[in-house]
């Protein structure tokens, strides 16, 4: 069971009317008055564990200890951050990218119709220049109603300019290295959440159990500290277990415990 302290420099901080202050403070507990007491009193001075702490985020004064007896937290691998969050850098990383591949896939769908007017010998048009627009216009008329169909009439030479590498040997595909580079931040594999198999899909369900089984094991701790507090019967002591059981392995479960029973 975690300590628990409060900062009581968030009433003075978050609200900056002090009748409204008074109220919001009511309405919890009284111990949390009793702290911001001591606050206001010059009590609850600097604590040398928080001196470490990166300067736009360190408080050093008001904090105060809550009772264990009464309080609860719940988190996951015994970290207050959020799970992932290492990841959000990446995955805006990988939103641009996306949307650039999008743009890319949807440049590979237009279709640009070349007429390349032809010159004589000399290198003298062969058609003036109102005879060029005039068959311009006409391919343009017959490919008005073709979707992502441009064309151009030009005498000048077309060339085409590709400045992607070209030496590697295998084709690659650059989204899945953004994408490989999100489930690297996260620290996790790529299969927790997109198996390719049986066997890796069975590791991801391992992997989740594994991970929320922390989670069951605070709520353990927390519902069964209710129930003795609630039992009042001398003879008799009550506790509260929570099965690990899931969709995925209640069956597995089941027969293990049935040959626990067994054994006696």
């Amino acid at each position: 069971m975690p300590a628990i302290e409060f900062n009581m420099a968030f009433f003075d901080e978050k609200f900056t009317d002090v009748n409204y202050r008074m109220k919001v403070l009511k309405m919890f507990p009284e111990e949390f008055q009793k702290g911001y007491a001591l606050y206001k009193s010059g009590k609850l001075g600097p604590d040398d564990e928080y001196l470490s702490w990166e300067p736009e985020f360190r408080r050093t004064y008001g904090w105060y200890l809550l009772d264990p007896a009464h309080t609860i937290k719940f988190n996951i691998n015994g970290s207050d951050l959020p799970i992932f969050i290492n990841a959000l850098p990446a995955i805006l990383d990988l939103d641009a990218a996306q949307e650039l591949d999008r743009k890319k896939q949807m440049q590979k769908l237009l279709k640009i119709l070349v007429q390349k007017l032809p010159m004589d010998k000399n290198g003298d048009l062969i058609f003036d220049v109102d005879e060029a627009r005039d068959i311009h216009n006409t391919a343009v008329a017959m490919l008005r109603r073709a979707v992502g169909v441009d064309v151009i009439t030009t005498f000048a030479d077309v060339q085409s300019i590709d400045i992607s590498d070209k030496n590697t040997s295998t084709s690659t595909d650059d989204l899945e290295k953004v994408e490989r580079t999100v489930y690297n931040s996260l620290g996790v594999s790529r299969n927790l959440f997109n198996t390719d198999g049986n066997l890796s899909l069975e590791k991801s369900i391992l992997d989740d159990e594994s991970t929320m089984r922390n989670l069951l094991l605070q709520f353990n701790v927390f519902f069964d500290r209710i129930v003795m507090k609630k039992s009042t019967n001398k003879k008799f002591n009550f506790r509260l277990c929570m099965l690990e059981t899931t969709q995925y392995n209640y069956k597995d479960m089941s027969k293990y415990y049935k040959e626990l029973t067994a054994n006696g």
